[in-house]
């Protein structure tokens, strides 16, 4: 799909997509637990739908009643491949859930996920004593376990996802556990782990975010689970209103343990004008400053944070670019290449990327198949001096299928057609 974005100003009020992380989460929470749970305002982007269909083939049973979820869990594999899609979260966390039951299991994925290394994921789990193959460090991968509880050091430094899919899955294995992880990253995100198993009824013990402690033959509790909106989507939405109009975002939750709520201390630094609340945040277009921000532990803010700051006047430095190889893309360099289609410079030096502000260009432009580079290029269209067209633009169902639709309400000017007119 094409989609062209024409210079539009934006108003109202848009509520937040759903956390597709916290929906993937509780759905391996209700996978794993005793009975049936409820999961309220899920997500139902590709990355929450694959979680559902390994839910269902390791033996979940799962219906859909007025956009909430009902998992009855504790079953048992009912089929031995479970594909991933290109979920980087739903290969990580389900490998060492999948390795619990003593059947061999095959993980699969497509797109981008077939190109993303394995090895992580192998090299924890037969610490456990879990028999691992894969081609060559990449998929394929099949799992046999079963994960009976042990010692482990990894890495945290390239992905939390990993961790994530460990304290998940070893609570219940058989004896307890010790993980120690070297140089995690993006520890709000093993926050937002702790706080869903925790609400599942399960405990981890957690010193510093290098030793975790699991007691092993622990039992989740069904529950029911509510899932917040996702900083990560309202992020671009944010942004939109700050180069572009006036939006309030709601039931973006200011208490929130999700990392890309750091967006708001970029905006502040950018000098947005934003009345922040409860459970909103109203954001109005005004002169924009560059801005210095690390974004080591909030990737994923990286390409709302180069839409922003290609309206800044001056350079605007953010930190993190290491981070970006093993995406949908390499963001990094679909940034670089896709934003000087706009006339915006944008420079990699060490671990920054540089990017010179101004007023974006039109032109014709890529996603890289890549959700957030779509919605940054989507978004840095709204105040272009002319409309820009983005090629593969549907590949924003990865996570925030409604995004387009959702512009528009605003005010968005935003076609849609097969081919480039």
């Amino acid at each position: 799909m094409v989609i062209s974005v024409s210079p539009s100003s934006v108003s109202g009020n848009i509520k937040a997509p759903s956390s597709k992380s916290m929906t993937q989460r509780a759905i391996a929470a209700a996978l794993l637990a005793d009975g049936g749970s409820t999961i309220i305002n899920p997500s139902f982007c590709n990355d929450s739908l694959a979680a559902l269909s390994i839910a269902e083939n390791l033996g979940a049973v799962i219906s859909e009643t007025r956009g909430e979820l009902k998992i009855t869990g504790s079953g048992k594999p009912v089929f031995n491949t479970l594909d991933c899609g290109e979920s980087g979260l739903a290969i990580r966390m389900f490998s060492p859930v999948a390795a619990l039951w003593p059947d061999e299991i095959t993980m699969t994925g497509r797109g981008s996920l077939v190109k993303r290394p394995m090895s992580m994921i192998s090299d924890a789990l037969t610490q456990f004593g879990v028999v691992c193959k894969s081609n060559m460090g990449f998929l394929p991968l099949t799992i046999k376990g079963p994960l009976t509880g042990g010692e482990c050091e990894t890495d945290g430094s390239v992905s939390s996802q990993l961790l994530t899919g460990l304290l998940m899955a070893l609570p219940v294995a058989q004896g307890d556990s010790i993980i120690k992880v070297n140089d995690l990253r993006s520890r709000p995100y093993i926050d937002m782990t702790l706080e869903v198993l925790e609400h599942f009824g399960i405990s981890v013990t957690n010193d510093r975010y290098s030793v975790f402690t699991i007691p092993g033959g622990q039992t989740y509790r069904a529950t029911k689970f509510a899932v917040e909106s996702d900083w990560s989507g309202g992020a671009f939405l944010l942004v939109a209103g700050a180069i572009a109009g006036e939006i309030t975002v709601e039931e973006l939750r200011a208490g929130s343990r999700q990392s890309d709520r750091a967006i708001l201390t970029a905006l502040e630094r950018a000098g947005a004008k934003m009345t922040i609340n409860e459970r909103s945040v109203k954001i109005v277009s005004s002169d924009l400053n560059s801005f210095e921000f690390d974004s080591t532990e909030s990737p994923d803010l990286f390409p709302p944070l180069v839409a922003l700051a290609s309206y800044c006047r001056g350079t605007s430095r953010i930190k993190g670019v290491n981070r970006l190889i093993y995406k949908e893309s390499n963001r990094a360099e679909a940034l670089v290449t896709e934003f000087s289609k706009l006339n915006i410079k944008i420079e990699v030096s060490a671990d920054h990327l540089l990017v010179t502000g101004g007023r974006p260009g039109g032109g014709v432009t890529d996603s890289h198949n890549d959700h957030r580079i779509a919605m940054a290029l989507a978004t840095a269209a709204l105040g272009a001096s002319e409309r820009i067209v983005i090629r593969e633009a549907e590949c924003i169902k990865k996570s925030y299928p409604g995004f387009y639709d959702d512009m528009r309400m605003a005010g968005a000017r935003i076609d849609e057609s097969s081919d480039i007119q």
